[in-house]
């Protein structure tokens, strides 16, 4: 494999593939079903640890 195959791929294949990934992660983080488990998680670092008093 040679540099201008792999930049070639990169430009085309791989510009399309991060695309739909990016898009995938909004479509995830926003969809309305998911609102309680974000808001849940949110909360982790504020919730009372009593194991380490």
């Amino acid at each position: 494999m040679t540099y201008d195959f792999l930049r070639q791929f990169a430009d085309s294949w791989g510009l399309l593939f991060l695309f739909v990934f990016f898009v995938g992660v909004v479509v995830l983080t926003l969809w309305p079903g998911r609102q309680q488990q974000f808001d849940e998680a949110a909360q982790i670092p504020l919730k009372k640890d009593d194991h380490h008093e």
